[in-house]
Order: structure tokens, then sequence, then C-alpha cells
């Protein structure tokens, strides 16, 4: 007897031959790549949070006179509820955004070329929004906190218009490029108070609107050849000839010293006894007498903030040690 399939399994196998003729084969899809916007070299909490030295009066502004839990703390920060001192008669309404404001008081002991006075520093804290608003007072919430935590005083102003600048490609540093005769001035402070800087970090510099700098502006770091950095050596020469207590009394090598400089040719003489001595020159007359060195390119910053005499920036490269007093100069 011949053996049949049941029909249940023919019908099976019909069914799965008839879908595989129907359904292709996935073809392979092709995805173009996307092109690689470019990055921005300052965040938000950077771009918000850095600060300036204004040379203006602060006119009247509102401030923030008290908190919700301002019986159990004293500093605020995101999330926390405020009031301010100012309502529908000053022109508030809900919904408002503002930035948080501190003026620490006027600039003075740090390192700068321009004369005169240079401004107020204001502080950035952070932002707020308004949700309640009265006749004289409002209540609104801190949407934002900057490292420093917000405190009662703190003013509110508008919220400045800043973008921040594209980086540049990444490459390195030109150390020995030639000036460009551009503005030039110097890095006078830095955020928080730090001496020592590096990148990403926010610093202050002694050219503003009155000097043709805009934000978007880059410029390079430097120093003089042989200045700046927390260390240093003296350069005098302390080697002594080994007749002077570095010779054995039998085996005498020689009376010069391994660690003194060349002899000078206009000082040699004879003396009594008819030997020749040579007085050695030293590190400082040879560097009296050098020409115009090249300086010492240290890094580059840009501009993201101008004030009428000065700016804010942000370190975007570094190839050495880069501290306050640094100069700078437009690229």
């Amino acid at each position: 007897m011949p053996f049949r399939f049941p029909q249940v399994v023919l019908f099976l196998l019909a069914l799965a031959c008839t879908a595989g003729a129907q359904t292709p084969a996935p073809r392979p899809e092709v995805i173009a790549p996307t092109e690689k916007q470019p990055m921005t070299v300052a965040a938000q909490s950077q771009l918000f949070c850095a600060g300036y030295i204004q040379l203006q009066r602060l006119p009247q502004m509102p401030e923030i006179v008290g908190a919700e839990n301002e019986q159990e703390q004293r500093m605020f920060t995101s999330g926390n509820i405020v009031y301010i001192n100012a309502g529908s008669r000053q022109g508030i309404t809900e919904g408002q955004n503002f930035q948080l404001i501190r003026p620490r008081g006027d600039v003075k002991g740090v390192h700068r070329e321009k004369k005169g006075f240079l401004g107020t520093y204001v502080q950035e804290v952070g932002q707020l929004q308004v949700f309640k608003v009265g006749e004289n007072a409002s209540a609104a919430q801190i949407t934002s906190s900057c490292g420093n935590m917000v405190l009662l005083g703190d003013f509110l102003t508008q919220i400045p218009d800043r973008d921040s600048p594209l980086q540049r490609p990444e490459t390195n540093v030109e150390r020995f490029v030639d000036p460009t005769r551009k503005q030039s001035g110097r890095l006078m402070m830095a955020k928080d108070n730090r001496e020592m800087v590096t990148r990403n970090d926010v610093v202050y510099i002694d050219l503003g609107v009155e000097d043709n700098v805009k934000a978007g502006d880059y410029l390079t770091i430097y120093r003089p050849l042989g200045t700046g950095n927390i260390t240093r050596i003296d350069n005098e020469e302390l080697g002594r000839n080994r007749a002077a207590g570095f010779q054995s009394e039998r085996y005498r090598g020689g009376g010069f010293s391994n660690q003194s400089t060349r002899a000078k040719d206009s000082t040699t003489f004879v003396d009594s006894e008819g030997r020749y001595r040579h007085r050695p020159i030293t590190t400082r007359e040879v560097k009296k007498h050098r020409p115009l060195m090249p300086r010492k390119v240290v890094g580059e910053m840009v501009i993201i903030d101008v004030q009428t005499r000065t700016a804010t920036a942000i370190i975007t490269r570094t190839v050495g040690e880069v501290h306050t007093g640094d100069w700078v100069e437009i690229q």
C-alpha cells in the first residue's frame, strides 16, 4: 500500500511555497552619511554663567528678598521658590524669565594694560521664572543655578542674548606664529578667582568695544620669552674652577669647571706669574645683547561677551601653562 501524506501536511507545504514565492528577499538599503554639524565652544551652563565686567553704573533692578524655606536655608538652587520685591505695578508678568546676577565690586588688583576704571565685576548665578504676580511682590521658581548658590539680595535682569561661537577644526596651536600686530591686552582675571587656567575655563581680558573686538573673535595667548610660570630658576652660573677646591692634590685633571660657560674673549689677561686665566661669560650678559626673541605661545581663546572696556572669553586650546597676567592678541 503506497504511503500518502495527510491532507493537512500537503496544505501547509503548498502554503509555505506560495508565501516564499510572493515575499521577495529584502533589498539592501543605502544610507547616505549625514554631514557632521560643527560643535559649539560653550555649553549653555558656561554661556549664561560666565559673568562680565560692566563699565556703566548698574540701574535699579528687582531683587530676591525672601524664599519659601528661608527659615531653614540661606542658599537656594534649581527648583526652590523665592520671592522678589516687584509685581504688576513694576511691570512684572506671569511666565517672565530673568537672569540672576550678583555685583561683586569694582575691578582692581589685576594684571592689565589699560589705565583707568574698567568696571564692576558682575557674577551670573542663575535664572528664574515668575509664576505668581502680586501688586508689589511676586513668587518665582529658580530654573537653573550656576556653581554658586542663589542668595537673598541677588538682582534680576534681562537674560542676555548670547550665542556660542563654533569650534574650529581640531589642530595644533601654532607655537611659533608671528605677531599679527592687531589689538593686544592682558588676561586680567578668571572666573572663581582662579590663577592657573586651562581649556574650557572662563577668563576676562582688558579688550572691549572700544578696541573693536567682538564676540567670536579668536585670540592667541602668549608671554615674553623667559617670563611667567610659577616655578623658575636663577640662570646665574654656580660653577667654580676645579683649582678652587674640586681637584685632588695628587691627580690633577685641569682647572676648568664642567659647569661654567665659555670664557670671554675680551677679558683674557696675563697675570703676574704669566698664566692665562679666563673669566666666563654669564647668562645675563648673553641675554642682554640678544636680538628680539620669539614670544612663547601657550594657548588660544575665543570671546563670548563684549563690554565697553573688557570682554569675557573661553579658553579653547592650550599648549602650556596658562595663568592670569598672560598677554592676548587678536588673531
